[in-house]
């Protein structure tokens, strides 16, 4: 994965832990994000050791906050909120219950 797209996926999922989706320009992490990058710049003419360690540390941070929204989701879900009925529980597993007609 390119830098470019690593740095814009970050950002993209700076957006979606935000609570103001709107805040993500006063956040720090995306200031620092923004700054390690620059840092990390390079052109055609340099080999920079550091710009793919740089890269790496990108998509390791990615993963971290993919993996976590994605967690939280499923544990918001599946998550015990008391007693279920069995309808609920058959629903939530994919079963559907047997109708009795009267």
């Amino acid at each position: 994965m390119a830098g470019t797209k690593v740095l814009r996926a970050l950002l993209h999922e700076l957006r979606q832990a935000a609570h103001d989706p709107g805040s993500i320009k006063n956040s720090l992490a995306a200031r620092y994000i923004l700054a390690q990058y620059k840092k990390f710049e390079t052109t055609d003419q340099q080999l920079c050791k550091a710009r793919n360690e740089a890269i790496f540390l990108g998509q390791t941070y990615l993963t971290y906050l993919s993996s976590l929204r994605k967690y939280n989701a499923l544990y918001k879900d599946y998550h015990g909120r008391g007693e279920r009925t069995v309808k609920e529980t058959a629903d939530l597993v994919g079963f559907k219950l047997p109708t009795d007609p009267k």
